[in-house]
């Protein structure tokens, strides 16, 4: 498989204080890597530096492909979206296309037929001229998601992609991941073990420092030995988790 993108003993942090250590993590094409660990721990922080968002204080990141052009797509959590701002749901689908658009000025009709098809896919076809403030938390995140795939990007970052969203929307996320997997590597960070086990390939436990697990099968011994304070709990056939107590500042 081909790699996508390479943390060489990369540090990470905000001014003096250092997030992540020496974080070492390779991404190749077919990837489905699942994030997990406690608030405080890092997560965030590894999403901002894989998107370039802040730079490594030591180490490096190395993109094997234009950074700026179809590399990687993002979904954010829905809570660090500014309603207020006057963009229609189609509007905000197209702008996923913004990096490729080579300095051109407007659409083209295979952009627009392009977005047409996401907004099928996601559900939300007959919303596509709603502003983006007048959406429930759901169907925002259907709205950025499909921006984040409209570019057919290399790899797809998820932070909490489950985060208000409606309970059947739910299922038909984790369906439509693992069909997008076919086509991209896709990091997502989730507190929600139990479920995203089912579908990811492989979990990187956060905490400081970064333990990547090459199953999504893993034991609470094994949580315990890349110091991953997460509690597996299983009540019958359905798993839960119970994340623990935090004292850190930054995420």
């Amino acid at each position: 498989m081909s790699v996508i993108i390479e943390i060489r003993d990369a540090s990470a942090g905000y001014n003096h204080d250092v997030v992540l250590h020496d974080v070492n993590l390779t991404i190749q094409e077919e990837d489905y890597i699942g994030v997990i660990g406690p608030n405080g721990g890092g997560k965030t922080t590894l999403v901002r530096l894989i998107l370039g968002l802040i730079q490594p204080l030591r180490g490096e990141v190395i993109y094997h492909g234009d950074k700026q052009r179809n590399l990687i797509g993002y979904l954010p959590q829905v809570s660090q979206t500014d309603r207020s701002f006057p963009i229609s749901v189609n509007e905000v689908v197209l702008s996923g296309l913004m990096s490729a658009r080579s300095g051109l000025s407007t659409y083209t009709r295979n952009d627009r037929s392009r977005a047409s098809e996401i907004l099928e896919m996601m559900g939300i076809a007959h919303l596509r001229k709603k502003s983006i403030g007048e959406l429930s938390g759901g169907q925002m995140q259907r709205a950025f998601l499909g921006r984040a795939i409209i570019s057919e990007p290399r790899l797809l970052i998820l932070d909490e992609p489950n985060t208000f969203v409606d309970n059947k929307f739910e299922h038909d996320l984790y369906e439509l991941l693992r069909e997008l997997n076919e086509k991209m590597a896709i990091l997502m960070v989730s507190h929600d073990v139990g479920t995203i086990t089912s579908y990811v390939k492989t979990i990187a436990c956060v905490n400081r420092n970064l333990h990547y697990h090459r199953s999504n099968i893993i034991t609470q011994s094994q949580l315990a030995a890349y110091n991953c304070p997460i509690q597996l709990i299983t009540h019958g056939e359905v798993p839960h988790t119970v994340l623990g107590e935090h004292h850190h500042n930054h995420d």
